[in-house]
C-alpha cells in the first residue's frame, strides 16, 4: 500500500434540478436513475479512467428507501456498467451526505486504500419527503433533548433571525432575489451547462429531455418577495423567496490521489486542503458551517483571509448571511456564490455538497489568482460540513 500525500477531485457533474412533486419534471423518474444518469455522463467525460480501477462508490441519500434505498453506491455503479468487481455503499448525513461521500472516500484516498473512488448524492424528494417514515426515539421529547420542531428546518431559520435580529428581513430578500439574478447571468453566459449531464424524462404529454435547472425565477424582485407569506411562523421573516426549494436532483463525482492522477493523465480540478463537520444546537442548525469553518481552517493552518471564494448552500438566506455576519464578510462580497445558490437553482438535500464543489472548480479555472476556496453547509439535527480546496491553476505557483 502506497500513501497518497494529497487528494484531488478530478471532475463532477450533476443532473439539472427539478421541482420536487408531480408537477416537476422528475415526478415519473426513479430516483436511483437520476444518480445512473450522472454517473454515466462522468465517466463518459473521463474515458482515460479504467472502470475497473475504480476502488468504490459513495453515493448518500437522506431518506434511503424504495428506489432511493438498497445501498445506493453498488446498486449505481452496476446499473451504470462498472464491473461487479467495484464495490459501492451508502452514506446519510442528511444535506452533507455528498460531501461526507467526499471526505469519506477522500479519506481512503489519502490513506491508499483508495487511487480512485466515485462519490456524490441523490435525493428526489418528490418521490421521499424529508422526514418520511422516519420514527424519532421518544426519549428526544421525552428528556428535552431538542425542540420538538427541531425537524422543520424553517423553524430553525426563524429562530436564527431572531438570534440575530440585525440580520433583517429585507436583507434576507435582497440575498435571495441576487441569487436568482446570479443564477440567470451564469446561464446566459454559459457558465452552468458545460457540467449538466441531460436526462429523459417522462409524463404524461410523454418523453422529454432536462437540461436545464427547473425552479429559476429569474424575475424576482424586492417588491415581489416583501408580499410573500411567512409559512413557518405567523409574521415572520422566512419566506419561499428567501429558502431554497423542495428539489430532485443527483450529483457525482471522480476523487483520485497523486498515484493515479500520475498513472491516468489526470488534470486535478482542486486538491483538498482540509475538512471539517461539527455540531450546533438541532433548533439553530443553520449557524453549523461557522464552527465547522472554523475547525477546518484551523486544521489547515489558514485564516479567513486566506480563501478567495466561498460556495455556500443556501438552505436559506439567512443562514448565508449569518455566516458571513460571523466572519466579517460582506453580504454581497463578489467572492461568495458567484454564480447563485440554491435559492434558485434547488437544494436536493444530499446530493447538493458536490453541486457546490463543482461550481467552485469551475471558478477555480477562471480565477488563476484565487488559491483557496471554500465549500460548506448546514446540516440537519443541528450540524455544519466545511471543504477547503486548493486551486492547482493558481498563479502563485509560477
Amino acid at each position: 500500500m502506497t500513501i497518497n500525500a494529497d487528494v484531488y477531485f478530478i471532475d463532477g457533474v450533476r443532473t439539472p434540478f427539478g421541482r420536487a412533486g408531480e408537477k416537476g419534471m422528475y415526478w415519473q423518474t426513479r430516483a436511483d436513475d437520476l444518480a445512473v444518469a450522472a454517473m454515466i455522463g462522468m465517466l463518459e467525460r473521463n474515458p482515460s479512467v479504467p472502470k475497473e480501477r475504480i476502488d468504490d462508490v459513495a453515493i448518500a441519500a437522506t431518506t434511503q428507501q424504495g428506489d432511493q434505498g438498497l445501498t445506493l453506491g453498488r446498486t449505481t455503479a452496476l446499473l451504470a456498467g462498472l464491473p461487479k468487481s467495484v464495490p459501492g455503499y451508502a452514506i446519510d448525513r442528511m444535506c452533507a451526505g455528498a460531501m461526507t461521500a467526499v471526505t469519506a472516500v477522500g479519506g481512503g484516498v489519502a490513506f491508499g486504500a483508495y487511487d480512485l473512488a466515485i462519490a456524490g448524492g441523490v435525493e428526489h424528494m418528490g418521490r421521499h419527503p424529508l422526514g418520511i417514515g422516519a420514527d424519532p426515539n421518544p426519549r428526544f421529547l421525552a428528556e428535552k433533548l431538542v425542540s420538538a420542531d427541531a425537524l422543520d428546518m424553517g423553524k430553525t431559520a426563524e429562530r436564527i433571525h431572531d438570534r440575530f435580529p440585525h440580520l433583517t428581513k429585507e436583507r434576507a430578500d435582497r440575498f435571495g432575489m441576487l441569487s436568482q439574478h446570479k443564477v440567470a447571468a451564469a446561464y446566459e453566459a454559459g457558465k452552468i451547462q458545460p457540467d449538466l449531464v441531460p436526462v429523459a424524462t417522462r409524463s404524461d404529454a410523454g418523453w422529454g429531455l432536462a437540461t436545464r435547472d427547473e425552479g429559476m425565477r429569474p424575475e424576482t424582485s424586492m417588491e415581489g418577495l416583501a408580499g410573500l407569506r411567512t409559512p413557518f411562523r405567523p409574521h415572520g421573516r422566512v419566506t419561499a423567496g428567501t429558502s431554497s426549494p423542495l428539489t430532485d436532483g443527483a450529483t457525482v463525482s471522480l476523487i483520485a490521489g497523486a498515484n493515479a492522477v500520475k498513472e491516468f493523465g489526470l488534470t486535478p480540478k482542486m486538491r483538498m486542503v482540509s475538512f471539517a463537520f461539527a455540531g450546533v444546537e438541532p433548533e439553530i442548525m443553520g449557524l453549523g458551517p461557522v464552527p465547522s469553518t472554523e475547525k477546518a481552517l484551523r486544521k489547515a493552518g489558514l485564516s479567513i483571509d486566506d480563501i478567495g471564494l466561498f460556495e455556500l448552500n443556501e438552505a436559506f438566506a439567512i443562514q448565508v448571511l449569518s455566516f458571513l455576519d460571523h466572519f466579517g464578510i460582506a453580504d454581497d462580497d463578489p467572492r461568495v456564490n458567484l454564480w447563485g445558490g440554491a435559492i434558485a437553482v434547488g437544494h436536493p438535500l444530499a446530493a447538493s455538497g458536490v453541486r457546490l464543489m463543482i461550481q467552485l472548480a469551475a471558478q477555480f479555472a477562471e480565477h488563476p489568482e484565487v488559491r483557496y476556496g471554500v465549500t460548506a453547509m448546514c446540516v440537519g439535527l443541528g450540524q455544519g460540513g466545511t471543504v477547503i480546496w486548493e486551486n492547482p491553476s493558481w498563479n502563485g505557483r509560477k
